[in-house]
Parts: structure tokens; C-alpha cells; sequence
């Protein structure tokens, strides 16, 4: 194995750590309430710091890759994020729930823009191999639901952060061992971005900016929400915490093949031609889920997972395609920041609107409006069939 597909191979591991430990309390959260002697809305509200530092530090996490060192980055990433979730894992208190989350989000902040220039730098077809590091990040946020609800039911919140967060720091370890610090050889490093008339640019970037803005709510809210919504409306008896947890991973596991499946057509189609119909089934299904029950909220978060994840892959693909090397940890540190601040917005959006009305449809209505945005945002990217060219270039190889 040549060292730019182990460079990948740990960037997929990392992706997957990534989300899998940013989402451990939402499920945890569930089993928290006699711990702490608070109900779920004041609980969830202790990772508002977390999401909020996963956004914020993107961009100097994106400078230091760019002018320091990518591979220092990652390993500061492995060892600080294990640590943290550790250590959130023995807090006594709220307040130190919600310094060991926010620690968390900071580390977390470093994989987005420096383990996506890794990756585009030393893939050779960028579709498909941006779609498979999608199911891998995907495949955490199903690990988090299905991990944290076993662990949780069965040994105690605590060991859902300890065991996720030891698992991180071997990660850690294999990295420096398996992977050097000298430049690899992946054939998308020399490629250059895709000549496009400056306008082009500019309108392209404005709706990737307000579409990542969007989508950071709608992407963090309908994740984070999701196992507290089966608890609620699935009405298959008494689910247990770990049921719900896999209940919630397969959803996720469905949406997580959507970037598998986005990745592999976006090499082959203009993006505009994928984004239009993947972005059309967020406002319908984020409603319909809002108010149904048993079996069909699960044909309709279904929906909403395919959605959100196939966005993930459009809009990284977006950065990767009208971007260089030298800068696209810069690049995307700004489109992360932009939605990770965003999402940050979720949790106060589900805290408030849950306790005040005691179900989640007024939730689900606001996020189907912005499913709304996000269609339109899709109709005004611009449509340039000759930016499949790179792709087939790249097969040719």
C-alpha cells in the first residue's frame, strides 16, 4: 500500500471519529436526566459550546494545515479529541459536561478543513473517493447512535465517552506509526482547478455559502434530533435506549450510502444536474416527518438522511473542483465554519421550540423551511456540463 492510500485510509478513519464523538451525547443525553437531575432540553443545551468551537476553530485549524503541517494537524486531531471525550466522561457536573463538549468540538474542529486537502490531494477519482470518505464519516454518526446506546444501557453513560475516546487515541498511534511525515504522491495533487469565468466563480461560492449555512442547521438539527424523535413518534412499544440507537444507526447507514452513490454520479454529471433533485427531497421529507408516526417516520427520516448526506459530498465536491492545493485547507475551513457555526444554531432551535411545545413538529416546520432555501439555492447554482471534463480525465488515468 503506497503511502497516499494510507494517507486516505486514515483520513476515512478520522471522519469517522470525527462525527461518531461529536454525536455521543445526543443518544447518551438520554440516559443522562437522573444523573444530573435535568430534563432533556437543559441537557442538550451543554453541547450548544461544542458545536459552536467545531465551527469557529475550522478556520485557524485550516490556516495551521495550509502554513504548518497537515500531518501535525491530524495527530493533534486523534490525540486531543480522544482525550477530551475521556475526560467528558468523568464530569461531576453540568458545567463540566459543557467545557469537556466544547473541548471536544475544538479538536473536532481540525478534521473538515485538513483532513479534506489530505484527501483531495492524494485521491485518484475525486467523486468517488469523496463519496466513500462521506460513508465513512456517515458510518460514525451511525456508530455514535448504536455504540452510545449499547454502552449507555449496559455499563453507564460514562463508558459511552470512554471507550469511543480510547479507541481515538490508538487511532492516534497507528497514524504516526503507518503514516510519515513527507509529502505523498496522490495524482489529484497536481491537478488544477477548473477554469471558470470569474462571474461563474462568484455566483457558484455565494449559493455554496448560503446553502452551507442552511444545511449546517438542517444537517446537525436532524441528526442530533433523531433518536429523541423515534423515542417519541415511533410507537413500536417500549424501545430501549439501545433499540432506539439502532433504530437511528440504520437510518443513518441508509443516508450514509447516499455519498457512496452522489460521489460516483457527480464524476460522470455537472454538479447543478445532482444537487437540483438531491436538495428538492429535504423540505417534504423534513415536514412529513415532523408530524407522522410509527412505520412511515422511518420511510420519511429515510429521506431526510439521503438528503443531508448526498449534500455533504455536493458541496465538498464543490470546493474540490474550483479550488487549488495550495489554499483548499483554507477553502474549506471557511465553507466549515460556515456551517458548523450554523449548526451550532441547531441546538438551541430543537432546546427551545421542544420544551415549549412538547413534540417536534414546530421543529421539523422550521427545517423543512429551510429545506425550502436550499432547493432554490440549487436552482441558482450555475449549470456547466464542461466541469465533468477533470472527472473523465481522471478515469482515463
Amino acid at each position: 500500500m503506497n503511502l497516499s492510500r494510507r494517507v486516505v485510509n486514515f483520513v476515512n478513519i478520522g471522519h469517522a471519529f470525527d462525527h461518531m464523538l461529536m454525536l455521543i451525547f445526543p443518544t447518551a443525553v438520554l440516559t443522562m436526566d437522573q444523573a444530573f437531575g435535568l430534563p432533556y432540553g437543559e441537557l442538550l443545551a451543554l453541547s450548544i459550546g461544542g458545536f459552536i468551537a467545531f465551527g469557529l476553530f475550522s478556520i485557524p485549524a485550516g490556516w495551521l494545515g495550509d502554513r504548518w503541517s497537515r500531518h501535525k494537524m491530524m495527530t493533534i486531531f486523534f490525540f486531543g479529541i480522544g482525550s477530551a471525550t475521556m475526560l467528558t466522561g468523568l464530569a461531576q457536573a453540568p458545567w463540566q459536561i459543557a467545557v469537556g463538549l466544547t473541548a471536544m468540538g475544538l479538536f473536532a474542529a481540525i478534521y473538515h478543513p485538513v483532513g479534506g486537502a489530505l484527501l483531495v490531494a492524494n485521491v485518484e477519482k475525486m467523486g468517488r473517493d469523496l463519496g466513500i470518505n462521506g460513508v465513512w464519516g456517515n458510518m460514525g454518526v451511525a456508530l455514535a447512535a448504536l455504540i452510545t446506546g449499547g454502552l449507555a444501557q449496559w455499563l453507564g453513560w460514562r463508558a459511552a465517552f470512554f471507550v469511543p475516546g480510547s479507541a481515538a487515541l490508538i487511532a492516534g498511534v497507528f497514524w504516526l506509526i503507518m503514516v510519515p511525515n513527507r509529502p505523498s504522491a496522490g495524482k489529484a495533487a497536481a491537478k488544477k482547478a477548473v477554469d471558470v469565468p470569474r462571474d461563474v466563480v462568484i455566483r457558484a461560492f455565494v449559493v455554496l455559502s448560503l446553502v452551507t449555512i442552511a444545511g449546517g442547521i438542517t444537517f446537525n438539527a436532524g441528526t442530533v434530533s433523531l433518536p429523541k424523535l423515534f423515542e417519541e413518534q415511533l410507537q413500536f412499544g417500549a424501545l430501549s435506549t439501545f433499540g432506539i440507537g439502532i433504530t437511528a444507526a440504520l437510518v443513518y447507514t441508509f443516508g450514509a450510502m447516499a455519498q457512496l452513490i452522489i460521489g460516483n454520479i457527480i464524476d460522470r454529471l455537472p454538479l447543478r444536474s445532482v444537487f437540483v433533485p438531491v436538495a428538492a427531497l429535504q423540505a417534504p421529507c423534513f415536514f412529513l416527518a415532523g408530524w407522522a408516526v410509527g412505520w412511515p417516520l422511518l420511510g420519511f427520516a429515510a429521506g431526510i438522511m439521503f438528503a443531508l448526506f448526498g449534500q455533504v459530498t455536493i458541496n465538498d465536491a464543490m470546493i474540490a473542483r474550483y479550488t487549488t492545493d495550495s489554499w483548499r485547507a483554507r477553502a474549506f475551513s471557511i465553507r466549515y465554519v460556515m456551517s458548523f457555526t450554523a449548526s451550532a444554531l441547531a441546538v438551541p432551535l430543537i432546546s427551545f421550540l421542544h420544551t415549549r411545545t412538547g413534540n417536534f413538529e414546530a421543529v421539523y416546520t422550521v427545517l423543512a423551511v429551510l429545506g425550502v432555501f436550499i432547493f432554490l439555492g440549487s436552482l441558482a447554482f450555475p449549470h456547466r456540463p464542461e466541469e465533468i471534463a477533470p472527472a473523465a480525465t481522471q478515469a482515463a488515468e
